[in-house]
């Protein structure tokens, strides 16, 4: 059995939660690879390092005094040392980073600072090789992620290491200068860890056990889910439900690695295991979860006999296409077709997209509409479960909710609803009272 294991920042806040990490990968020699993120916050009021990272080099960008901003910065990452009890010093690397601020080396040099710092401190502590994500994480000249070479390259690399600490969150561009992930990015490093190693197993250790079926901010105390398949974790991630970064699926989903989510303050709690496949179903609940997202506009054309013009559809899309925008969802009849867009997408150009739709297409009616959310029923026993459908909607119409759009995919695992952006929470409540309570 072989592991990758990634603490997130909560995980690695303080020397307290240190040692619980510590007492976590010594349990089981297994754990031999290991992603730090950087220094979350300690308590409620508390800053995250990145944070304080990118507000010292908005200082030293404006060609500003850095000097107390960044002492507070040292100071957080002294006191793990000295928590810790370790003969290690960082003055070295904190001289050449403040020197790169004051020079201006970047902002994602800057951002990825904190878990260059905190993973060679994880390193000393666990008695581990330090190898730096710069070396190892490549990306191409667009900034998209260089998989194919990265894996190659750290496969080969790690080969020579028993046991490893990798900084999350970055890597280099060609010109070896540092390139971040979006935030929670630790995630993504931690799965291209696991497929190049081809690990048993990847371990994302945070503050919550696992996955819940629901946002708990509006359930009251959501059921967790035991097992989940990457088809639903994606559907899930991409309308919004935390955790777990939604791209740090792919190159385990690639190379079928399960993902176990486990929290380091609970350690014995099992948590949420990610499989590529299951005929495990939970016929009591039928669901796996629901999540929202709101911000959404839907363009919707009509026009007769639209079903009958060839390439229709195509030169509506080809509109947006030409402005970089992507569509969420395509429902559509004979003679409607609707787009969902992210609103801030086409805010400043709707006029225009109107404009050039009607140019394209001739329709008889077009408009774009905002103030739409998106919520995602998900779950692999709806397709074996009669009446699902019926149940949602009644569930939604019992609530006085009107229902905007309706899209369910061929897979039949999930049924994605438009709703009015102020009638998202209820329409989750709803949908939840009916399959679990």
């Amino acid at each position: 059995m072989l592991k990758v294991v990634k603490f997130g920042g909560s995980s690695l806040a303080d020397a307290e939660q240190f040692k619980k990490v510590g007492d976590i990968i010594r349990q089981d020699t297994s754990r031999r690879y290991v992603v730090a993120s950087a220094p979350g916050k300690r308590h409620a009021q508390d800053t995250k390092v990145t944070d304080m990272l990118y507000q010292c080099y908005a200082l030293a960008a404006k060609g500003q005094d850095i000097e107390d901003s960044f002492k507070a910065i040292e100071e957080r990452f002294n006191g793990i040392i000295a928590g810790l009890g370790l003969d290690f010093s960082l003055e070295k690397e904190f001289d050449l980073i403040k020197n790169g601020f004051i020079h201006k080396a970047g902002k994602d040099y800057a951002a990825s600072r904190g878990e260059y710092l905190n993973a060679m401190i994880l390193a000393k502590y666990l008695g581990f090789d330090f190898i730096d994500a710069a070396d190892v994480i490549l990306f191409e000249e667009n900034g998209r992620l260089n998989m194919e070479g990265t894996n190659t390259l750290l496969a080969s690399v790690l080969a020579d290491h028993a046991n490893a600490v990798i900084p999350g969150f970055y890597g280099s561009m060609p010109n070896d200068t540092i390139k971040t992930f979006s935030r929670g990015g630790s995630d993504v490093t931690g799965s291209i860890v696991a497929r190049a190693v081809r690990a048993d197993l990847y371990e994302n250790w945070t503050d919550v056990s696992g996955f819940l079926m629901a946002d708990p901010r509006i359930i009251e105390n959501p059921l967790g889910i035991e097992l989940i398949t990457y088809a639903e974790l994606r559907e899930l991630s991409f309308m919004g439900a935390g955790v777990l970064h939604e791209e740090a699926i792919f190159p385990v989903r690639f190379a079928e690695i399960p993902i176990n989510i486990r929290n380091t303050n609970r350690p014995d709690d099992s948590g949420t295991m990610i499989v590529p496949a299951t005929d495990e179903v939970d016929l009591k609940h039928v669901i796996t979860g629901l999540a929202g997202k709101r911000g959404f506009s839907v363009l919707s054309i009509e026009k007769d006999m639209m079903n009958a013009e060839i390439g229709f559809g195509k030169r509506v899309l080809e509109v947006l296409e030409k402005h970089g925008i992507s569509f969420e969802h395509l429902p559509s009849g004979v003679d409607t077709m609707s787009v969902v867009i992210a609103t801030q997408e086409i805010a400043e150009i709707k006029d225009q997209i109107k404009a050039e739709v009607c140019r394209a297409v001739s329709p008889d009616k077009i408009a774009i509409d905002d103030g739409l959310a998106l919520l995602a029923i998900v779950g692999r026993g709806m397709v074996q479960s009669k009446g699902t459908a019926a149940r949602i909607f009644g569930a939604v119409a019992d609530a006085d909710i009107n229902i905007r759009m309706i899209d369910q995919g061929s897979s039949e695992k999930s049924i994605i609803m438009g709703v009015e952006e102020g009638d998202l929470e209820n329409a989750m409540r709803a949908i939840y009272k009916e399959f679990v309570h």
